[in-house]
């Protein structure tokens, strides 16, 4: 390849990335920083001892525990 088959693309990554932040501009709601507040919020309450997670996977833990000890024992 000669250095004239080679492509410049910095100018092309560049438009693209501005399309970009045009694109999410136009996206975001007009009180961003009062949803992204509300959601950060809403990720940092302080969750229970057993969420109905973590209730679900120990019950189902137990389960198969129970059952290969019964397994065991039979």
């Amino acid at each position: 390849m000669d250095s004239k088959d080679h492509i410049d693309i910095r100018t092309r990554v560049r438009d693209y990335g501005s399309r970009r932040l045009v694109i999410a501009r136009l996206n975001a709601p007009t009180d961003w920083q009062r949803e992204l507040r509300t959601a950060l919020a809403a990720h940092r309450e302080p969750a229970t001892i057993f969420s109905n997670n973590d209730f679900r996977l120990f019950l189902q833990s137990f389960a198969i525990f129970f059952t290969a000890a019964m397994m065991f024992l039979i």
